[in-house]
């Protein structure tokens, strides 16, 4: 299966001891599939491969591929690198000091049914911030997430399917994406 680029991020796997899904056995079970060109990385769910099928049809088979195999079906967000690319270029806090660790995506499946900013903008500590688009929550928390109330309470506040990850991450999985266009 050749076709359309993709990377793909899956929500909440391999973290606290659940959803157990190792990179390596991601790999081999989307290139049985079909796809082509799957890399993994680190361990916290982040994939690019190439795919022929429709977007919907790309992320049903590999939800239900790894629910047959693993027994429990993740949320997986597929993302283009040209509209990662866009993302990243309208990062409000881009030319912030504090970069990498300080500076998140939570990629929204959907538009949030809701959000409650106010509610968010009163837990701010001194530095972070945030602003939430259509498809995207970005937060600037250069104190680390570990100790922000904001970061603690957003699925709380923001109504939506999302998955959380850093500008490092994000960064690196554009840059895959980009070594697979040559």
């Amino acid at each position: 299966m050749s076709g359309k680029i993709w990377i793909g991020l899956f929500r909440g796997v391999n973290v606290g001891g659940n959803n157990k899904l190792p990179m390596k056995d991601l790999k081999a079970l989307m290139e049985a599939d079909g796809f082509t060109d799957v890399t993994t990385y680190i361990q916290s769910g982040n994939v690019v491969f190439r795919s022929g099928l429709s977007e919907a049809d790309t992320s049903d088979r590999i939800e239900t591929a790894i629910e047959k195999r693993f027994g429990f079906r993740p949320p997986l967000f597929l993302v283009t690198a040209e509209h990662l690319r866009k993302l990243l270029a309208e990062n409000p806090f881009r030319d912030h000091e504090h970069k990498g660790k300080a500076q998140h995506f939570m990629f929204l499946k959907a538009p949030a049914t809701s959000a409650d900013l106010d509610a968010l903008a009163a837990l701010k500590a001194n530095e972070e911030d945030f602003r939430l688009t259509y498809d995207v929550f970005y937060l600037y928390a250069p104190e680390g997430i570990g100790r922000s109330k904001l970061a603690e309470k957003i699925g709380r506040y923001i109504k939506a399917d999302m998955t959380a990850r850093n500008l490092n991450t994000v960064e690196t999985l554009l840059e895959m994406a980009k070594d697979l266009k040559n």
